[in-house]
């Protein structure tokens, strides 16, 4: 799910990579003194690299966020914005929520009186983030109304400059007397918004929402998110025809480039092969799947969700086994190429793809070979679903592994998400542990 792309850009701008630190932190010092430090960041690179270094040592950096909150709550914060937002999203990582937002309000406040349409994108799209991703969709929903209702006005006097494009291409600038810095950023927290009330399960709420953007403007953009909204509503077949009129809007859009247009298409060739998935139309989805492998032959991904389909449905399994081993061999080769130093052990193939790999096993009745492979499966964090413990349980049951099936089915109900096609598998997966245990 993911949510409106201007907000996880701006936000991730924050948490990018990098490798400067400065030496005076590494040096000794209170912890008081080490937090106010923070102030005297500036520019990207420093400010990221003392996120990289403080969530390289979680401990270190729960007790940073400890000796920081107090100093968050005061009257008036001695914390300037850097400092705050790095708090804010340090302490969204290490799932600290209310932690994070004491801090990310800080932020706020900052941005809205700096008058800084950036800073607002980061403070408030960081705190709606990691509420969203803490499945506190109300908080978020809350979050983004208060942007919208954003009104900046600190008695200061200020002139401010739009860019226009004259008669002849060229681009000039001229006064804007009602401008406030949060009007850019209005349009991308609404969408998010209206995600967040989908994610509620308050549907038709969220589609005459998304019903009057699209009035008002009539734009693809809108109506990919009317998409969204039907499919996470369940009403697959309405948001299919959404998604293929999209495609055909895209088009017709003169406004984008024929590169342009091919990105987005392909996108959303990618979403109906899921949606197609969702309805059971097994060919439709690996028509689009095909397609797309077709266009980008080195796309891990595609080989990969082709064979899965193909295996989940008992169909070409070899052809399906040779797909899935493609995707992770593709998969090696993009890590390599990105990391030439990466050093074995640090090299692991994806959790998503060794389930696929364990899975068309299983169909094919190699269940010792699909244990070995579903285990190392499960040792990647980001494969923490319950899709994947249900095959775990699924494989050790056809091995007679009663107890380690049931033990495998309960960690996916711990990890279970609030879709509805994860709500679906929960309840297949409570009947499996109903059957097994007799109950």
């Amino acid at each position: 799910m993911r949510r409106n792309p201007l907000l996880v850009a701006g936000c991730l701008a924050v948490l990018a990579v990098a490798a400067l630190v400065s030496p005076a932190w590494s040096g000794g010092g209170s912890l008081k003194s080490k937090v106010l430090a923070l102030n005297d960041l500036t520019g990207d690179d420093p400010v990221n690299g003392r996120f990289k270094a403080l969530l390289d040592q979680p401990e270190d950096a729960k007790k940073l966020l400890a000796e920081a909150l107090p100093l968050a709550q005061q009257k008036d914060p001695p914390l300037n914005f850097n400092a705050a937002l790095l708090l804010g999203q340090l302490a969204g990582e290490l799932k600290d929520v209310a932690k994070s937002e004491t801090f990310f309000r800080v932020a706020t406040g900052q941005a809205a009186k700096l008058q800084s349409t950036r800073k607002l994108l980061l403070a408030y799209g960081g705190l709606v983030d990691v509420l969203f991703e803490n499945k506190k969709y109300a908080e978020s929903a809350k979050v983004c109304q208060e942007i919208l209702e954003l009104k900046i006005d600190d008695g200061k006097e200020r002139v401010y400059y739009r860019s226009v494009k004259g008669r002849f291409g060229n681009v000039d600038f001229e006064q804007d007397e009602e401008f406030n810095p949060a009007t850019p950023l209005k349009g991308g927290f609404n969408r998010t918004m209206i995600q967040a009330i989908a994610k509620q399960g308050k549907y038709d709420q969220a589609l005459r929402l998304v019903d009057n953007l699209v009035r008002s403007r009539d734009d693809w953009q809108d109506r990919q998110l009317r998409g969204w909204v039907l499919r996470e509503a369940g009403k697959f077949a309405e948001a299919a025809k959404t998604y293929e009129d999209v495609m055909e809007r895209i088009g017709k859009d003169r406004t984008l480039e024929e590169e342009d247009k091919e990105a987005f298409r392909d996108r959303f060739r990618y979403l109906l092969s899921n949606i197609y998935v969702d309805m059971n139309q097994v060919d439709q989805a690996a028509k689009y799947l095909q397609e797309l492998i077709a266009r980008k032959p080195d796309e891990p991904s595609y080989h990969n969700d082709l064979g899965y389909i193909w295996a989940d449905h008992g169909q070409k399994l070899d052809e399906a086994e040779k797909l899935i081993r493609k995707a992770l061999e593709l998969d090696r080769a993009r890590r390599k190429k990105s990391n030439p130093n990466l050093k074995p052990e640090n090299d692991k193939d994806s959790g998503a793809y060794l389930d696929s790999l364990a899975w068309v096993l299983f169909k094919k009745k190699d269940y010792k070979e699909a244990k070995a492979v579903m285990l190392k499966a499960v040792e990647d964090k980001n494969a923490q679903h319950i899709e994947i413990f249900d095959h775990l349980g699924d494989i050790h049951q056809a091995l007679g592994e009663r107890d380690l099936a049931i033990q495998a089915w309960r960690r996916g109900l711990e990890v279970v998400g609030d879709s509805k096609r994860e709500q679906d598998r929960k309840s297949i997966v409570e009947k499996k542990i109903e059957r097994s245990s007799g109950k």
